[in-house]
């Protein structure tokens, strides 16, 4: 047997989605688990409720958000998934938190991705449809902080919500696309995107 397993902790709850690629129609099973501030202690639990660890070897591939997001879970998540690909020697698909909820909104045109910050200003990022794949969005602008809303160029605008069962659902469909078109995915590459300083406060 074979799954794909699915992180995103880029909002202050843990998303964790698996599919059993071995059974087509079977639907995705996905959990949110609400650990604020304990996600260090709680995160393999969590994964266990849905994936048993002596079943982990079964991974063929995974795919993990990588922000925006806090500090702590974003990068707890990150080296996890990194982690789990090198070890398996499995493919990893890092996907902005941003380009899911984008591609969530089916957005038709450049858009840019809204997420503000008390007394720090707003971080932005800018998508666009994606020609070659409709359900998807490309990023035009990696997500970075800036210190008003009034810096933004000109364009729609959208904010930045997650959903968290609905974007593991999307982060698990993008995994396995890409599983089913065999397209390479390194785990060296991803990584956890800051667009803020943890030390800048």
């Amino acid at each position: 047997m074979s799954v794909l397993l699915a992180l995103h902790s880029s909002s202050p709850a843990l998303g964790v989605g698996v599919l059993d690629l071995e059974q087509p129609g079977l639907p995705a099973a996905i959990e949110s688990f609400d650990l604020g501030r304990g996600l260090a202690n709680g995160l393999l639990d969590c994964i266990e409720q849905l994936l048993p660890a002596e079943r982990w070897p079964q991974i063929a591939r995974l795919a993990v958000a990588t922000g925006p997001g806090g500090f702590t879970g974003t990068r707890l998540t990150v080296v996890l998934a990194r982690t789990l690909a090198q070890q398996l020697s499995c493919p990893l698909d890092g996907v902005s938190s941003f380009a899911l909820i984008a591609a969530r909104a089916r957005i038709a045109g450049p858009t840019w991705l809204l997420q503000p910050l008390p007394r720090r200003g707003v971080v932005a990022g800018l998508y666009g449809p994606s020609p070659a794949e409709p359900r998807w969005v490309l990023e035009q602008q990696t997500p970075r902080l800036f210190t008003s809303v009034d810096e933004l160029p000109a364009g729609p605008r959208l904010e930045a919500e997650v959903r968290l069962i609905e974007d593991v659902q999307l982060l698990l469909a993008r995994c396995a696309a890409q599983a089913a078109a065999g397209a390479p995915a390194p785990w060296q590459p991803v990584l956890p995107l800051y667009p803020t300083s943890p030390v800048d406060r």
